[in-house]
């Protein structure tokens, strides 16, 4: 499953799975405990795969940080404690994106990232590649 069907609800803790779209929202599933929640329009909900962190150059992909993180411990869990000291989660997250713009990114924000990461791994979820760049005939330039 791609980050494209994966939801980040503002409120609810965890990340969720888009399941089915209704007239007035979605109804989405809980990667935590499964439970399925309705959800209107007006919720305040983030698509992963829409998700960046902002770095020197440019803004990475969650994705992209995401297969950092994977290649850093080799697929597993994250070393580092989500709820340790942010000092240690700072150091962690400039081990795996030197780049990344310290005065935007915050410890809440790499605590959030790294949660994200753990629990996708979890659930088994670790195919972090772009589904969008996959060489084909659309994608050769003229």
């Amino acid at each position: 499953m791609s980050l494209d069907k994966i939801l980040s609800i503002a409120g609810k803790p965890g990340l969720f799975k888009l399941v089915t779209q209704t007239r007035s929202g979605f109804v989405a599933e809980s990667l935590l405990d499964g439970k399925k929640i309705s959800v209107g329009m007006a919720g305040n909900v983030s698509i992963l795969s829409e998700i960046a962190i902002y770095t020197l150059q440019e803004e990475l992909p969650l994705r992209a940080v995401f297969e950092k993180i994977q290649a850093r411990e080799n697929g597993s869990k994250a070393t580092v404690n989500p709820k340790g000291d942010k000092t240690d989660l700072e150091a962690y997250f400039f081990e795996v994106l030197p780049d990344y713009d310290e005065d935007r990114v915050y410890a809440s924000d790499i605590r959030k990232v790294i949660q994200w990461y753990n629990l996708l791994v979890d659930r088994g979820l670790t195919d972090f590649s772009d589904p969008k760049s996959e060489t084909g005939p659309e994608s050769e330039e003229a």
